[in-house]
């Protein structure tokens, strides 16, 4: 997904662009393996999702941006094997070039490819498939396809999950949405907008998850005390979620 690879750094913060005004990763400096963008975080929901604090055990990212899922998977799951498959060789020298991204091929595995043709081809199954790919104008192209959700459904291990990221600025979430939930026998749904209008819509199967938020909110105190970040305020949106539209209790 094409725009030539800029570098910009404000604040202490480092952004990358792909030749627009459109942020595609960051990191502050003084906390190079935290999220900095708050949509980054909030695709790291599933980690409350399912309580094993070892989950996941094989994880693959579909777009590499600034590295900061890679990283942070890398940095607070050390036992996950990752997998990011990345379309363009100068995004990865960029991250690691600017944005240490770990050169660590026992863990951290890249692969130059294009994510829909990867999740095609028979392979490896993954507890935790995470989809963020743009290109210079903010489009997702063919990683917002029934085929393509299904793809990453067959890839995904028995109680796998997936977060994907998603603008609403444009023509809004819900034919996405739709087509995730199709693709995934309706066990799918989305969390409220971040403020940069980013949406992070989730989908599982296997193992029903079970979405009691006190429950889930204990367990994201224990992820902010084991790695700082805090998806206590994800949680409590959620809770908001449930009594408003009174969502079901599992996913």
């Amino acid at each position: 997904m094409g725009g030539a690879i800029q570098v910009s750094e404000e604040r202490g913060v480092r952004y990358l662009h792909f030749g627009s005004h459109w942020v595609q990763g960051a990191m502050r400096m003084s906390r190079p393996f935290a999220l900095e963008l708050e949509y980054t975080r909030e695709m790291m929901l599933p980690l409350v999702l399912r309580a094993d604090a070892g989950w996941p055990a094989r994880a693959l990212l579909i777009g590499l941006g600034a590295g900061s899922l890679a990283k942070f998977l890398w940095r607070h799951r050390p036992n996950c094997a990752i997998t990011v498959v990345e379309t363009r060789e100068d995004v990865v020298i960029a991250a690691a070039q600017f944005f240490r991204l770990p050169d660590d091929p026992a863990r951290l595995d890249i692969e130059l490819a294009d994510g829909v043709a990867f999740v095609a081809q028979p392979g490896p199954r993954f507890d935790l498939i995470l989809v963020d790919g743009y290109d210079a104008k903010g489009r997702v192209g063919a990683l917002d396809t029934r085929t393509f959700y299904r793809d990453c459904r067959r890839r995904l291990a028995d109680d796998g999950m997936l977060a994907t990221n998603l603008l609403s600025r444009h023509r809004g979430i819900d034919a996405s949405l739709a087509r995730l939930a199709e693709s995934f026998d309706r066990r799918a749904m989305a969390l409220a907008p971040c403020a940069s209008g980013n949406v992070i819509a989730l989908a599982v199967r296997g193992a029903p998850v079970d979405l009691d938020t006190r429950e889930l909110a204990a367990r994201a105190v224990a992820l902010r005390a084991a790695t700082e970040l805090n998806l206590v305020p994800t949680v409590d949106r959620l809770a908001r979620r449930q009594k408003t539209y009174h969502a079901p209790p599992v996913l």
